[in-house]
């Protein structure tokens, strides 16, 4: 068996957690025997048997590869899609059987996006939600879905205990606009919250980047540019609580990390962080402005008697072991035909 992985996204364009996921998980494969490689669309010659793309996979490139007798995975992220209301989900349900019940567009059908999920051989996410997404939304078929949760790495799974001796509570990823950055330092400030915020941006030159920096005081808006993962524990050890306020979600890689280091934590009032984390944590109000500044100064003063949420954390090795055995059921489906 042998894995080719490709990208929707280029590394050298946006870092984040698309690419922890693609370098963490073939990594951990390559461990425990399964071998690896990044899929290389130049090269005719290359060998494998399964195309995981982290992505949705393109539809022509995934009949392309069934025709050479490739196995097919993807692993989408549903961030927003899957923290939609329920009422938002029935009428996107609603138009997708519209769709698929008008006879003759077969090549309307094959330029929508969602129409991967129903080809592909198996469909791999993180969440539940997802997986409700998938099936009762675009009417994929259970045995096509996974969830496969991520992992963390030892660093993050072995912290040491938390000292939380800092003032100001942390906030970590990337500084834009779908992490709400800018807005959570306005509320810090208007809060009287010291927050520090762990990250950078994708554009220094960014109109965003520039209206975020001019909020940094080092009183209620702190900054520190992004670190390795011994530095980011020490980060997390140290701050009073855990703050995350993004647009939307799917399986936040930074959430369980500050998880794993021992913080209180305030999040977003999502899908995905009631599934992972439960009434563990702490919610921002769904709406906006005074509520929401409530809410930050609340948890800041709480945080002293408040504890991490009590949640299952994998390593990537136990993430790669559940891939290998999808990949060895998806194989053995192909032989069986």
């Amino acid at each position: 068996m042998r894995v080719l992985f490709n990208n929707h996204t280029p590394f050298s364009l946006a870092h984040g957690g698309a690419q922890i996921q693609t370098e963490c998980t073939m990594q951990a494969l390559s461990q425990i025997g399964v071998p690896t490689d990044h899929f290389r669309w130049w090269d005719d010659r290359q060998s494998g048997e399964i195309l995981h793309q982290v992505g949705v996979m393109p539809l022509p490139v995934m009949r392309r590869a069934r025709e050479r007798g490739w196995r097919v995975v993807q692993t989408p992220l549903l961030t927003e899609t899957c923290n939609r209301s329920d009422r938002e989900l029935f009428v996107r349900r609603l138009g997708v059987s519209a769709l698929l019940a008008v006879p003759g567009l077969r090549q309307l059908h094959d330029r929508l996006p969602w129409q991967a999920y129903r080809e592909c051989d198996l469909t791999i996410v993180g969440l539940e939600a997802e997986r409700m997404v998938l099936e009762r939304v675009y009417g994929v078929p259970p045995e096509r879905v996974a969830v496969v949760p991520l992992g963390l790495s030892e660093t993050f799974l072995n912290p040491g205990p938390p000292v939380r001796t800092e003032p100001h509570l942390i906030c970590t990823g990337t500084i834009g606009p779908l992490k709400n950055s800018l807005e959570l330092a306005r509320l810090a400030v208007a809060a009287q919250t010291p927050m520090l915020f762990v990250g950078k941006p994708f554009d220094y030159a960014s109109a965003y980047w520039k209206e975020f920096h001019a909020l940094v005081d080092d009183r209620f808006v702190k900054h520190q540019p992004h670190v390795g993962n011994d530095g980011l524990v020490d980060w997390l050890r140290r701050a009073r609580g855990y703050v995350l306020m993004s647009r939307n979600e799917n399986w936040s890689l930074a959430a369980h990390e500050a998880a794993a280091c021992g913080l209180p934590m305030l999040l977003p009032d999502q899908r995905w962080s009631r599934e992972r984390f439960g009434d563990q944590a702490a919610y921002f109000s769904k709406k906006l402005g005074d509520a929401s500044v409530t809410a930050l100064r609340k948890f800041y003063d709480q945080c002293p008697s408040l504890g991490a949420p009590k949640v299952r954390l994998l390593s990537w090795r136990e993430v790669a072991e559940q891939l290998r055995g999808h990949y060895e059921r998806l194989l053995a489906g192909r032989a069986r035909s």
